[in-house]
């Protein structure tokens, strides 16, 4: 919201200035490597949040209204993100089995893969966040982008401040790709920047987000893969978790959503070969039937 109407004082953001953003951000709100506008469901939290803002400033007297009450946000979406594109188990499989011995990257993308991690929380993961002992990640920081440049930060929510558990042959890649930057580590002598990142340059610098999903980009292409983005293997997991019949709150929780209502409304588009698991299941307890 900032950048758009950080300048103008408060009693002048009226429904219109409101409308106004809203359109902004329908039509290029991205700032990562995709570009582009943001979903409506995206533009509707961005709304949320502004009914915040100014129903705190009602309350405390320095509006008389709220103009949001008077907005027009985009409407949501029921079948999850119009952007979404995940891959198959096998096409997944393929692209970590082409990717292990060529890209020293190997090891962040089977972790995205494999927990549901965002980027920039992958990115910003410290070795002191590892437990690969007990198989677990706590996220903790963050790694994002201001004007471009790279900044350290913290997860956005407190349901995004959590520990996430990994299976086993996440855990062996993480411990492999431990032995490589060590090796690099001593390679680079004096030269090495400490940030105790899992995931780093060959100088132990934070790496950017969006030239990370750029190599992203080019591997998928070199191994002629339906085009994704690099935050999708994170859909893929939730799909195929749902799919396989995982709590939707081990789903919430894993992602770091907001609410479980945040997960069930971007994956709905599971929900009917969930239905008739659940029809089939039932019936099998009452009526004895072989399913």
């Amino acid at each position: 919201m900032l950048p758009y109407l950080g300048t103008t004082p408060l009693a002048g953001v009226d429904a219109g200035a409101l409308n106004g953003l809203y359109a902004v951000l329908l039509a290029g709100g991205r700032k990562d490597a995709e570009g582009g506008g943001l979903a409506p469901r995206s533009v509707r939290y961005v709304h949320t949040i502004a009914h915040r803002l100014f129903k705190d400033a009602v309350r405390w007297g320095r509006l008389a209204r709220n103009p949001a009450d008077a907005a027009d946000p985009p409407r949501g979406t029921s079948s999850g993100s119009p952007n979404m594109v995940t891959w198959s188990a096998q096409e997944l499989a393929r692209f970590l089995d082409g990717a292990r011995t060529t890209d020293r990257h190997w090891a962040a993308y089977l972790l995205l893969a494999t927990t549901g991690m965002r980027r920039g929380e992958a990115l910003g993961l410290r070795w002191a966040d590892l437990d690969l002992a007990a198989c677990r990640a706590a996220i903790r920081q963050t790694v994002v982008t201001v004007n471009h440049e790279v900044r350290f930060g913290t997860p956005k929510t407190a349901k995004g401040r959590r520990t996430v558990t990994l299976d086993a042959v996440t855990v062996a890649a993480l411990r492999e790709h431990r032995k490589a930057q060590t090796a690099e580590r001593l390679l680079i002598g004096a030269g090495w920047r400490d940030h105790d990142l899992v995931f780093a340059k060959v100088d132990g610098t934070p790496l950017h987000p969006e030239r990370f999903s750029r190599e992203f980009t080019r591997r998928l292409a070199r191994l002629g893969l339906p085009p994704i983005r690099l935050h999708d293997p994170r859909h893929g997991w939730a799909t195929m978790a749902l799919a396989a019949g995982v709590h939707p709150k081990v789903v919430q929780e894993r992602l770091g959503h907001a609410s479980i209502s945040i997960t069930l409304d971007t994956y709905s588009h599971v929900s009917p070969a969930l239905h008739g698991e659940a029809a089939e299941t039932v019936a099998a307890l009452v009526f004895g039937t072989a399913r």
